[in-house]
């Protein structure tokens, strides 16, 4: 039996939804985060070391890594989310996969951090911090948040999901990302916007919310 290790309000709500789309049986162990730091508790650093959700454990073994999980449970479902060899769906299915944890999570995580450095420095330093970390933001980090969404909403333009016209694990994957872009990025166009109220309709997804409690971007 698969055992979801799952933070609230994380990324591992993608894996329970994959689990839900698959069919296949799962528990969810939850963690909350610590509510000064927003970090996991140290239970969640025993089962892996660098304290980060999601991890998945069965057997005894322990997969991390979003990418890695989402290949770990297609393989061992057989899944038919997954393009098959050879095809263009199956390049862009692996581009989207490994774009979802890089080139899309990196400006994300940047604006995340100079939004709140001001709030976390000392009082006195708030209104230099504050400049500093509007100029990064308006010089590098914003400008990155602009292209990568607008780069989505035209290979969104014509076609229904993002590697085609079926419905794959990337388009979980790309899910948080692009929430993330709606509600705290640049925005999302209007084909962003209908992808995301297409895959949220979705009754797997609907149950991994259920599975995983609250959950921001949804």
């Amino acid at each position: 039996m698969i055992t979801v290790h799952h933070l609230g309000n994380s990324r591992s709500q993608r894996v329970l939804w994959l689990l839900e789309e698959l069919g296949s049986p799962f528990t969810v162990k939850r963690y909350e985060r610590d509510k000064r730091t927003m970090r996991a508790p140290p239970e969640l650093v025993a089962i892996y070391p660098l304290g980060k959700s999601p991890v998945i454990t069965e057997a005894g073994t322990v997969v991390a890594e979003t990418g890695a999980i989402v290949t770990y449970l297609t393989e061992r479902a057989g899944s038919t989310l997954v393009p098959a060899p050879g095809t263009v769906e199956r390049a862009r299915y692996t581009y989207w996969l490994h774009c979802a944890e890089g080139s899309a999570m990196t400006p994300l995580l940047l604006k995340l951090i100079f939004s709140r450095l001001a709030p976390g420095s000392p009082w006195l330093l708030h209104p230099l911090v504050r400049r500093v970390a509007d100029t990064v933001l308006e010089r590098f980090v914003d400008p990155d948040l602009r292209r990568p969404a607008k780069f989505w909403e035209g290979e969104l333009a014509d076609r229904p999901y993002v590697c085609g016209a079926d419905f794959t694990a990337a388009d979980i994957i790309m899910s948080f990302p692009l929430e993330a872009f709606a509600a705290r990025g640049t925005g999302a166009g209007p084909h962003a916007t209908a992808w995301l109220a297409r895959i949220h309709a979705r009754p797997a997804y609907r149950r991994a919310l259920e599975r995983g409690g609250p959950y921001a971007y949804a």
